[in-house]
């Protein structure tokens, strides 16, 4: 097949698609012509697309699911207008848990919460489990076999990750709401998801201006662990 025909068939296929694309996915649906496209066609198509995409308002990015059309991170606030419904804002308990899971998977629920120094509440994990975020790898062989959790390919793709590995270093985190601002708390909002989160969790409301000393504590090597713990959820997944 003919490699501009080749490219045209891919960018329609990744403009219509609600899901990204893997690489052997789309080479299954040239099974039924004759003229079919190889790897290196497709992977050629793929990259061709990915240059010409570069200063657009769109772009080609792969993540842990395969590849995908996205609209560009400075341009999301117009993007959002569209909409009247506004983004689901996040607590800064389920972002504390959401960190440790990331950088110590496998980890048990009561090792978090040995990490935070308080109960985690049965709804952040319930949140951050219906997120598909998170999911169960196993049970520790311990009494009472509490569940092991780890990130997911879903968290991967939401975080725009081709793997665990692109995280960043965790010297680089310094505070949550400048890392995932999609994920911050709303601030006119934020003393009382904070406050009715943390009473769940069993300890007193901070106040507002206390946040970014608490995500500083999360993310300290002494209470993650070191980078080199990380484990691949791509390769988990499989």
């Amino acid at each position: 097949m003919e490699q501009q025909k080749v490219k045209n068939i891919i960018e329609s296929l990744l403009l219509a698609a609600d899901k990204p694309l893997e690489v052997k996915f789309i080479e299954a649906l040239f099974e039924i012509d004759q003229d079919r496209p190889g790897r290196d066609q497709i992977m050629q198509a793929l990259q061709s697309l990915t240059e010409d995409y570069q200063n657009r308002g769109i772009r080609l990015h792969e993540v842990a699911s395969g590849y995908r059309m996205q609209v560009v991170e400075d341009y999301a606030p117009w993007v959002a207008r569209l909409w009247d419904e506004k983004p689901q804002r996040y607590s800064r308990a389920l972002l504390e848990t959401l960190v440790l899971i990331a950088y110590r998977q496998p980890i048990t629920r009561g090792e978090i919460e040995e990490i935070r120094g308080v109960s985690v509440s049965t709804q952040t994990t319930k949140t951050l489990l219906e997120r598909d975020w998170i999911r169960v790898l196993g049970h520790k062989d311990v009494p009472g076999k509490p569940a092991m959790y780890g990130t997911t390919r879903t968290f991967l793709d939401y975080f725009n990750l081709k793997t665990l590995d692109e995280l960043p270093a965790l010297s680089e985190i310094k505070d949550l709401d400048k890392l995932y601002p999609e994920l911050a708390l709303d601030s006119h909002l934020a003393a009382e998801q904070v406050a009715a989160v943390e009473a769940d969790d069993q300890v007193p409301a901070r106040a507002e201006g206390d946040v970014d000393a608490v995500a500083q504590d999360v993310v300290e090597t002494r209470m993650i662990g070191s980078e080199d713990e990380m484990v691949d959820t791509v390769t988990v997944a499989n």
